[in-house]
């Protein structure tokens, strides 16, 4: 039985699942943690539900992906890693050099790496990750699934910045955004649960979890997206800001004797819910708390989602649907009836008693006008397709 890897390589972090075909089950999934870092661990969880922890020194991406290697013969995963198929690795950026999941091969692996400017945490060590692959699997597939490629479909004017042209034909500065491979999951599966064809749908998918990104949908594409050049812009997130007008922070940094490195960071790890709450980053420490400060801190996040949305949704001329995924979007009742409140002028008739509960479902009633939806993501599933894809494993 063939069966594909599907990995997910973070800065200190591996995680993974492997799916069996043709059935596209998973068998198996884990993670090592703190990878690089002291205390890391290496844990598997198979498919009937039992789960092996190992405190582990892994001090690189080739040791995680031994440990795994090894993890899935002992545990009778695979009783040969030439079950192994494909690996299929989640990348974050791949500029306008992949505009599609690619193949990669010791010719092209450069260009991941080369791209680490648009994602310095993340590009370096998924391109050690598939470098690591290549040297235990020699042989295998490894196809790498792009975070921005799916928003390569957006034309250049939802892409491009209003600052001199210059910058974008030597730097390729634009907006690349993010999440592209969750809202593209999460997009067909709207259509399949509202049994329509996807191209002839136009909907605004709210992927709002520590990192959050408004993507509008129109004819199965990207049509334009919250997140630029990087995934600090747009909404309010768990740490980050979201839009800023630039000027203050040039104020901000005068005030406080910053370097513009200083600024970027606070930028990322100290604003959005965190900054604005004085509290936590995390939207369930909120949800209940009666502090002003909390509870103005999910408002904001709420406004922030209905602005992107109402921009989407007047530049497409109407939408069919709103669909909710990632943490905060398939788990916060009060984010949903939020965003939906604001579009009942429109004829989003929400059910709220529907909302009440999570899981794939539709949370307005059968006869509104805009289809709200929570709908939750399954970015493995999609890299395990793209794997099959063009790994010709179909």
């Amino acid at each position: 039985m063939k069966k594909v890897l599907a990995i997910n390589s973070g800065s200190s972090s591996f995680k993974y699942k492997i799916f069996s075909l043709p059935e596209e089950k998973v068998i198996a999934e884990g993670m090592a943690d703190r990878v690089g870092l002291d205390g890391s661990s290496f844990d598997i969880e198979l498919k009937d539900g039992q789960k092996h922890t190992e405190d582990v020194a892994i001090p690189d991406q080739e040791t995680a992906v031994s440990l795994l290697l090894k993890a899935l013969k002992k545990y009778n995963v695979v009783d040969d890693l030439k079950e192994i198929a494909g690996v299929g690795h989640r990348i974050v950026a791949g500029g306008e050099f992949f505009k599609d999941s690619a193949l990669i091969t010791e010719d092209n692996l450069h260009e991941i790496f080369d791209l680490k400017e648009y994602a310095p945490l993340h590009n370096p060590a998924e391109g050690e990750g598939i470098k690591a692959f290549m040297k235990l699997l020699p042989g295998v597939p490894e196809v790498a699934v792009f975070d921005t490629s799916f928003h390569q479909s957006m034309d250049d004017v939802h892409y491009l910045y209003s600052v001199p042209y210059d910058y974008y034909k030597k730097y390729r500065v634009r907006k690349y955004g993010a999440h592209g491979t969750s809202v593209r999951y999460v997009s067909m599966r709207t259509a399949e649960l509202m049994k329509k064809d996807l191209k002839d749908l136009k909907m605004i998918v709210c992927h709002l979890g520590s990192g959050a990104s408004i993507t509008a949908v129109k004819n199965g594409k990207s049509y334009d997206t919250s997140m630029g050049f990087t995934p600090l812009a747009g909404i309010t997130m768990s740490t980050r800001s979201g839009d800023v007008d630039p000027s203050l922070l040039q104020y901000v940094m005068d005030k406080e004797n910053m370097s513009i490195d200083e600024m970027i960071k606070s930028l990322n790890n100290k604003s959005g819910l965190l900054g604005i709450s004085g509290i936590s980053p995390d939207m369930r420490d909120l949800k209940f708390n009666p502090d002003k400060r909390a509870q103005l801190a999910r408002k904001i996040f709420i406004n922030r989602i209905v602005r992107y949305v109402g921009s989407y949704l007047v530049e497409m001329g109407g939408i069919d649907a709103i669909v909710f995924t990632a943490g905060v979007g398939e788990h916060d009742v009060g984010v949903r009836k939020g965003v939906m409140d604001a579009l009942k002028f429109l004829g989003l008739d929400p059910d709220y008693e529907a909302n009440e509960e999570n899981g794939e479902k539709f949370i307005t009633k059968p006869d509104s006008k805009i289809k709200a939806l929570i709908v939750p993501t399954n970015e493995e599933l999609m890299i395990e397709r793209d794997v099959v894809r063009l790994a010709k494993l179909d």
